[in-house]
């Protein structure tokens, strides 16, 4: 069957895998994806045949994908949390219509944005933005934008991709442009490793992100001007009580 099941792994640990997403890799001939994620998967399906590729060389993984299926065997493309959220479903989508005779099937995951807010309580109940301070596909006037735009907006905003060593001021800069418009009080959070081992998170003020160390491993949550810590828990009220 000439297929690429695009799947979402979720953060990575079983019990939040969705079983769509342990049948597609059941039924895949070959699991494809960044070495890392095909690494949360191996030892569940150690006699699956493998293809990895480090960061930087997603569009010669999709392609390889495609022209695998075409030759006749399924494969599932991993990725972590949701394929369609900032995942491979797009590039692959793209890459495909070279490739007629291979069926796409997408299957979703738990993004980073929702076991992220889990844990730390309910940050996203209202109206909220998901943004990359990634400059690596998108430019960093275009990040800058769309931030100002949350903030005036009041949004909440869940930030992929914070920090890393090349980029290690990206959070800072973001959070300096978050303050133009909230306030340095606004309830924040962050959690590493979500669903992992070694999972941790805190909460704290805008004004406190704004020093914190963080690492691609990281979500970031940012509260709207309605945020509230209830007990140790981070929420943003969806507003039934005033209702």
């Amino acid at each position: 069957m000439k297929i690429v099941y695009l799947v979402g792994l979720g953060p990575g640990e079983a019990g939040q895998m969705t079983a769509r997403a342990v049948e597609a890799m059941e039924r895949a001939d070959v699991l494809c994806g960044y070495t890392v994620y095909v690494d949360l998967v191996r030892s569940r399906f150690p006699d699956k045949e493998t293809y990895t590729t480090p960061m930087t060389r997603e569009l010669e993984r999709c392609r390889w994908a495609l022209e695998t299926a075409n030759r006749g065997k399924s494969v599932a493309m991993l990725c972590s949390g949701d394929a369609g959220v900032y995942g491979m479903a797009g590039p692959v989508l793209e890459l495909a219509e070279e490739f007629p005779e291979v069926e796409i099937e997408v299957v979703p995951g738990v993004t980073a944005a929702n076991s992220g807010a889990a844990v730390l309580g309910a940050p996203l109940m209202h109206d909220f933005c998901v943004i990359s301070l990634s400059d690596r596909l998108t430019p960093w006037e275009t990040i800058a934008k769309r931030l100002r735009c949350a903030a005036v907006g009041d949004f909440a905003l869940c930030i992929y991709n914070p920090c890393s060593r090349h980029r290690p001021d990206h959070l800072r800069r973001a959070c300096d442009i978050l303050l133009e418009d909230k306030s340095p009080d606004t309830v924040c959070g962050w959690v590493r490793n979500i669903g992992r081992t070694g999972q941790e998170c805190a909460v704290l003020s805008l004004a406190q992100l704004r020093e914190a160390e963080l690492d691609m491993f990281t979500t970031v949550f940012v509260g709207s001007s309605a945020t509230r810590m209830l007990g140790k828990k981070m929420v943003t009220p969806r507003g039934y009580e005033t209702k």
